[in-house]
């Protein structure tokens, strides 16, 4: 699965499954351009592989700005060939339909479905033109099974799903796939900040019987990202130890 020669733009890749896939693509031989709201922990992964040997450029964005979003895609985009967009970045905010709070839906709607939407309308044309490109979007295991008090997010990560079925739909004549994974319950910081309580019980309805690891859905996109996965587009990789089949 060898990325040489290929550059990914990566969201959300300042932590979790986002850095997860910056260390992986970077071991494959990716030029990495890597975009986090917080500039600590993007600066600090853009070093840590810098120091490795990887080719690292990082913006700090808040990717539910449009314009500054679509000023910093310019520049990027005049700098590089991109190749990969791996749609990576998310928040939650938890709520049952009764109760929550309509700005929050409609803020985990637009960093979830309205950022993967934006970035693919800028670069899938680009990808066309240049009759090679990868889209990998990062759904949730919720947006297959929905999930109760997550309304929003399981709403947003079901779209995910339906986005790329759709992209795939426009960009697969002109050589460029896209797909999802679905990660189901991930060591990320969110996840470990929910009490054990709630936790175990999900982790223990894993087939496999533990939490997966950011790096085993890092491998997954990577795979999708590579020649490896030519013929595959349009379809989602569950990446849940079994949990939701």
């Amino acid at each position: 699965m060898n990325l040489k020669d290929k550059t990914a733009l990566i969201t959300g890749a300042g932590q979790g499954i986002g850095k997860a896939c910056a260390e992986v693509f970077a071991q494959r031989g990716a030029r990495l351009i890597l975009l986090d709201k917080n500039r600590r922990t993007v600066s600090h992964v853009a070093r840590e592989l810098e120091s490795q040997g990887a080719d690292v450029t990082f913006r700090v964005i808040d990717l539910t700005h449009t314009q500054p979003l679509l000023k910093v895609i310019d520049e990027l985009l005049a700098a590089f060939r991109i190749d990969i967009l791996v749609n990576n970045a998310g928040f939650d905010r938890p709520g049952v339909t009764a109760k929550i709070d309509k700005s929050d839906y409609n803020a985990v709607l637009s960093i979830h479905l309205g950022v993967p939407f934006l970035l693919s309308k800028l670069l899938l044309p680009r990808m066309r033109a240049n009759k090679w490109g990868r889209i990998i979007n990062v759904s949730s295991i919720y947006g297959l099974m929905g999930a109760k008090g997550e309304v929003a997010y399981a709403a947003a990560k079901a779209g995910v799903l339906g986005l790329t079925k759709t992209l795939a739909r426009e960009g697969g004549r002109d050589g460029v796939t896209i797909n999802a994974v679905v990660p189901g319950m991930i060591r990320t910081p969110p996840i470990m900040r929910m009490p054990e309580k709630y936790r175990d019980p999900i982790i223990a309805e894993s087939m496999l019987g533990r939490i997966g690891e950011p790096e085993e859905v890092a491998r997954a996109v990577a795979f999708l990202a590579s020649d490896d996965a030519s013929y595959i587009t349009g379809t989602d990789i569950k990446v849940s130890g079994g949990w939701g089949i």
